[in-house]
């Protein structure tokens, strides 16, 4: 096998390990490239079906594009998909383009908040009927027990700090200093009753693993991706008010591994154009132990 074939047997493995040992099990698809891939990966695990619902947290912000991607594919792949959002913050206008909290106040409420939830069955959840393309109030309020997230360490700071399969409490906290250890690709999927289990398929790939994978795969992005004519393209998806493009004409997959072998990304953090990093000091360590995905 070459590199690729090797992430991906290590990644389905584990997504095949996730689906056989937790009940309640549940998929993020932030509909970035990165969680995309993941997507990918679970219909090849599973011949084409994705036996686990997608869960996506709708902030209201993120850009249109990207939620039309979400709705296109989840039709067309035949996706169980599921969303929820921090209405309360919302409609009180607890926001940061608003203007009444801080940017990171702001991802707490609309995702760190809206996530655990949303996870929880706390809050109303919508999911979209096929029939009638349309999203309905969800009435199955149970809890997801595990969630499969497209978290890479090489992508912030504190993601490198996970496991494969990593414990959290009830209420989605993370306690980043006591996670299990994990030799020789032995997981630790046992944990006590109660406890939430976040699962990271994709930890060992790194950003030109993951757009040369989409070459090979020929997986379909959303074009935000991209330079459209501007010579700017986003390297990493948020909401609009806090998310900017990165200087690039790349205007296709095969643009942006060339871009990516030469370099010119190398000593620019890949979230450098999220916003709310920076106000963070550079990490996401206390939003994540909140449950930020």
């Amino acid at each position: 096998m070459d590199h690729l074939d090797r992430l991906e047997n290590k990644s389905v493995n584990i997504l095949r390990e996730a689906y056989s040992q937790f009940k309640n099990l549940g998929m993020l698809w932030s509909i970035g490239k990165d969680s995309t891939v993941l997507v990918w990966l679970a219909r090849k695990a599973f011949f084409g079906h994705v036996p686990i619902p997608l869960v996506h947290v709708d902030t209201h912000y993120k850009i249109p594009e990207m939620i039309k991607y979400r709705d296109r594919f989840a039709k067309e792949w035949k996706i169980d998909m599921i969303y929820g959002e921090n209405k309360v913050a919302l409609d009180s206008k607890q926001t940061y383009p608003d203007g009444n909290v801080s940017r990171l106040q702001c991802c707490k409420f609309l995702k760190a908040d809206a996530l655990k939830h949303t996870l929880n069955g706390d809050w109303t959840r919508y999911r979209l009927n096929h029939k009638k393309g349309v999203y309905e109030i969800d009435e199955n309020r149970e809890a997801f027990t595990g969630v499969i997230v497209g978290v890479r360490a090489d992508e912030e700071g504190s993601r490198s700090k996970e496991r494969y399969f990593s414990p959290r409490n009830k209420e989605n906290t993370w306690e980043f200093g006591d996670q299990p250890p994990e030799f020789w690709n032995q997981y630790k999927t046992d944990f006590k009753p109660g406890t939430h289990v976040r699962i990271h398929p994709l930890l060992d790939w790194t950003e030109l693993d993951i757009w040369e994978y989409i070459q090979r795969e020929k997986i379909p992005v959303v074009s935000l991706y991209f330079d459209q004519g501007e010579g700017k393209r986003y390297r990493s998806l948020g909401c609009y008010p806090c998310t900017t493009p990165v200087d690039s004409t790349a205007k296709n997959v095969e643009d942006i591994v060339e871009e990516l072998k030469t370099g010119k990304f190398a000593n620019i953090a890949e979230r450098s154009g999220r916003a709310q990093d920076k106000e963070d000091g550079g990490g996401l360590e206390e939003l994540r132990k909140d449950g930020y995905m």
